[in-house]
């Protein structure tokens, strides 16, 4: 498979499609503020290597979603292509960006390790405001994931590679957490999302040789001499 480009890039394109929203789902089931105290400064001091592990799960469900969204635009290479090129850049951008802002869990945990909650809270909400955290990491580069991956999959639906309750899975799950705290129904919401991509990384893993190389521009030949 490493010897031939499009089994390599179909195969990984797939998997990660399963893969990177699966860790995610796994973190927020491990994440004791999941679970615990809706204040991340003591939930994770009271269990500090489960807050490890589920910020490492989150980086790496982040990272490797942003690789992913080449392969989800590898399917709008004919149709919607525009709205594809432009969504798959927001989301590329903006899971690289959530995935820097993990960094400030092991900040929380030690406050909450060393200070009252109250002031724990208080210290890492100075730290997070800073200009260069706000304007370097979070606005509005954070936003970009939030709106980039479910337009990446209405472009996927235009193009005609998926289903329609697609797209509207993903829709759903994002606008219903910004209206839902953090908690157990969270753990719900972000399942969703992790069936609706794995369902399309599913779809690429069946494909052949000749239906993915299908996708590929066909070059003109060389004009002769």
């Amino acid at each position: 498979m490493l010897k031939n480009s499009t089994d390599f890039r179909r195969v990984a394109a797939g998997t990660l499609l399963i893969v990177a929203p699966l860790l995610q789902t796994i973190a927020v089931i491990v994440d004791p503020g999941t679970w615990g105290d809706d204040r991340e400064v003591v939930s994770y001091g009271d269990n500090p290597a489960l807050a490890q592990l589920q910020s490492a799960l989150y980086h790496w469900s982040w990272v490797l979603t942003a690789v992913a969204a080449f392969g989800l635009l590898h399917l709008v290479r004919r149709k919607a292509v525009v709205l594809g090129n432009i969504a798959g850049a927001m989301t590329v951008i903006g899971y690289i960006s959530l995935s820097a802002l993990l960094l400030g869990d092991p900040v929380e945990w030690w406050f909450g390790r060393h200070y009252p909650a109250e002031e724990a809270e208080r210290l890492f909400n100075e730290v997070m405001d800073l200009p260069g955290v706000v304007f370097g990491f979070t606005v509005p580069w954070v936003q970009l994931a939030v709106i980039g991956l479910p337009l990446l999959t209405v472009a996927v639906w235009r193009a005609g590679e998926t289903h329609w309750w697609v797209p509207l899975v993903v829709i759903v799950s994002n606008v219903a957490n910004f209206f839902v705290p953090y908690g157990p129904v969270t753990v719900l919401l972000w399942t969703l999302p992790t069936l609706a991509l794995g369902w399309i990384g599913l779809r690429i893993l069946r494909m052949d040789r000749a239906a993915w190389a299908s996708y590929y521009p066909v070059e003109s030949p060389a004009p002769s001499a």
